[in-house]
């Protein structure tokens, strides 16, 4: 992370319009019979112990939801600590995912969404990655190297879907401009609520599985905070 040192300490308005722009010129498009693919990033410092374990009961139904559009492929990632992250290899299976899930524990730390970002980059330029999920309530970074890495991701076509947790509101604009600066979209959901997680997960599962049509038809279905997500993404 020690290049954030030499970023400017606020985000440029004009460069984050060149990214923008780049990414209208920039198409997505997955080869006929090409699974999902899709990053699952997940904080797993301590005060994210109680959704870790939600998410594990829950992420099947990312694997079911995109099963009847082609399928999914998942690379679980996340970090804890001071400087610990961790990538899995990719999994078709909801029941190896879980079982990855279980062998991890949450351990209190400083977030680490740059390292998060710099992974989605590498996996993506290797072959092509559709979505990158980060789930997550806090924000303790410089935002212009969280925002440089946003822009090199939306240009590659990849698209952040960041899910808050909490209202904490410095987190809350970073991961609107993540999700801005990849055409993706940014949500809060309430920490007691399953039925919300479960459903942003599978909704992103969908999209990733079938394009932004199919996102369409799924928030058109389920409502609440899968219309909201929808919404974001269908904005200029």
């Amino acid at each position: 992370m020690s290049d954030s040192k030499k970023l400017p300490s606020q985000s440029s308005s004009s460069d984050i319009q060149a990214f923008l722009k780049k990414l209208t010129q920039t198409p997505n498009v997955k080869p006929a019979g090409r699974k999902g693919r899709l990053v699952f990033a997940l904080d797993a410092t301590a005060s994210r112990e109680p959704t870790w374990q939600e998410a594990r009961r829950i992420q099947s139904e990312m694997f079911d939801a995109a099963a009847a559009l082609g399928g999914l492929e998942i690379q679980l990632c996340f970090y804890r600590g001071i400087a610990d992250f961790e990538a899995f290899p990719w999994l078709i299976r909801a029941e190896e995912l879980r079982r990855r899930m279980a062998d991890v524990e949450c351990v209190g730390g400083y977030t680490q969404i740059g390292k998060v970002l710099e992974h989605a980059l590498q996996e993506t330029r290797k072959s092509k990655v559709d979505a990158l999920v980060f789930v997550g309530d806090s924000m303790e970074e410089n935002v212009d190297y969280l925002c440089k890495a946003a822009g090199e991701l939306g240009i590659l076509g990849m698209r952040a879907f960041l899910f808050q947790e909490g209202f904490d509101p410095t987190a809350e604009l970073a991961f609107k401009q993540v999700a801005k600066l990849t055409q993706g979209a940014h949500c809060r959901f309430d920490a007691g609520s399953a039925r919300q997680l479960r459903d942003l997960l599978s909704a992103v599962a969908v999209y990733a599985a079938g394009g932004l049509k199919a996102l369409e038809n799924f928030g058109r279905t389920r409502g609440g905070v899968v219309l909201q997500l929808t919404h974001q993404m269908a904005k200029p």
